[in-house]
């Protein structure tokens, strides 16, 4: 007798609580406490109900309530008490790190011979194509090539000495 409601009672718990789990737990809340009612024994005495659809909609409407009435009593907690967790780049630790290795390429990529240096430095941080920084630099695009090889195995160099500190 109640089958034929289950969807549309679902449909308007879900619009209720914004969640489609929770509106599943209600529902089956209040079809538990309208069999419950109608049952032998029960509050109706297993008398049968005018309006199954309506009953079973009250007894929804109160699972909510109570729901909520249950959420309000709960202590709030304090925003100083929820431990919150910053993301892995923001740790002290991996900043510094961070920083640290920044700072030995920095000092890495400074020691380079200079035409090496600005070759580098055009291809890796200003993002210019190897041709456009033959042209830049008069030189050849091999030449460039071999600058930031040089560049490259520079930082490798001071990264691998830097780990087996």
């Amino acid at each position: 007798m109640l089958d034929g409601y289950y969807r549309e009672l679902l449909n308007f718990l879900t619009r209720a609580t914004g969640s489609r789990q929770r509106a599943e737990d209600v529902a089956q809340d209040a079809y538990l406490k309208v069999l419950n009612l109608q049952a032998p024994g029960g509050e109706a005495g297993g008398a049968a109900v005018r309006s199954p659809r309506a009953l079973l909609y009250a007894a929804a409407r109160n699972l909510l309530i109570d729901r909520h009435r249950r959420e309000q009593a709960r202590p709030q907690q304090d925003i100083a008490d929820i431990e919150l967790a910053a993301p892995a780049h923001c740790e002290p630790e991996r900043r510094l790190a961070a920083r640290q290795q920044l700072a030995l390429l920095e000092r890495a990529i400074a020691g380079l011979p200079p035409r090496c240096r600005q070759a580098f430095v055009l291809f890796k941080l200003e993002g210019l194509s190897q041709a456009d920084i033959a042209r830049e630099m008069g030189i050849s695009r091999n030449m460039v090539e071999k600058h930031i090889i040089n560049g490259m195995l520079a930082c490798k160099r001071a990264l691998e000495q830097e780990e087996g500190r």
